[in-house]
């Protein structure tokens, strides 16, 4: 293999992705000579399109909307967490074969850890707002890390209980205007919608049930602290914004291809909300 390492990120639009500027920061900080591209490919096309990035000798690549489930009847290994969540977003190219991987679970649980290193995960509860694929990352994460309980709510309820499918026992479905009668034993509240994004409705969520030792999570980084950080600040709640999980979700991508684990800085916080 040459020196020089190539990488980037598929979707479909690309050109708003983050990723070129996280991971050419890391390029950058550790010496390395690569490059991380966006390219952007239609759904028509994919498989060829997918074909000609191994030809051009990259080593692999992350994969966003709309392409994370459709890339994983390409691959030809799938790890544990990316079959239990149902999409691959990390590719590493091995031998003309693609090795598919899903780091979101990884990159919002080490969001919150670095954020509240106090955190205990088993301690209560944990509310989850939607039922999305990032969301479905997030509970298989919690799961992992020993909540005793998660509800997950979401408008339609239907997504919900395909959730449930992780583990019966301690995921919890519970109707969307049901979700304020639910806090009292919450110790972590996840918003994974995207009511309060930018150009978005507001999430309308009362929090004065919810217990003072409970942290509250948005996913949610346009604007970096929505309206619901914001009441949860005012209600005494510690917050954690949703910056973290897109950088942290990052470093084993970064790692699986350019052999170094990086950390995440303030030099690189501030350029992706540059």
């Amino acid at each position: 293999m040459s020196s020089f390492i190539k990488a980037g990120v598929i979707g479909h639009p690309i050109a708003h992705s983050k990723s070129p500027i996280i991971h050419s920061h890391w390029i950058e900080k550790y010496g390395l000579k690569g490059s991380y591209d966006k390219i952007d490919i239609p759904p028509d096309n994919f498989k060829k399109d997918i074909s000609t990035l191994i030809d051009q000798g990259y080593v692999g690549f992350n994969v966003t909307v709309p392409h994370k489930q459709t890339i994983m009847a390409l691959c030809d290994y799938i790890d544990e967490t990316a079959t239990a969540i149902g999409a691959v977003n990390t590719v590493k190219i091995i031998d003309n074969k693609l090795h598919g991987y899903n780091t979101d679970a990884y990159g919002f649980i080490q969001n919150i850890k670095q954020s509240v290193p106090e955190f205990n995960f088993t301690s209560g509860a944990a509310l989850v707002l939607g039922a999305g694929g990032a969301a479905r990352a997030i509970v298989y994460g919690l799961l992992n890390q020993g909540v005793p309980e998660i509800i997950v709510t979401n408008r339609t309820i239907e997504k919900s209980f395909d959730i449930m499918g992780l583990d019966n026992k301690r995921i919890r479905v519970v109707e969307w205007d049901l979700k304020e009668a639910n806090l009292k034993n919450v110790h972590l509240v996840v918003n994974t919608t995207s009511l309060g994004m930018k150009g978005q409705s507001p999430l309308i969520f009362n929090l004065s049930d919810l217990p003072k030792q409970a942290i509250v999570n948005d996913i949610v980084y346009a604007p970096l602290k929505t309206n619901l950080l914001t009441n949860a600040e005012l209600s005494g709640n510690l917050t954690v914004t949703g910056i973290g999980m897109l950088l942290h979700q990052a470093r084993p991508a970064f790692e699986k291809w350019f052999g170094i684990m990086p950390e995440v800085d303030d030099a690189l916080i501030e350029k992706v909300l540059a």
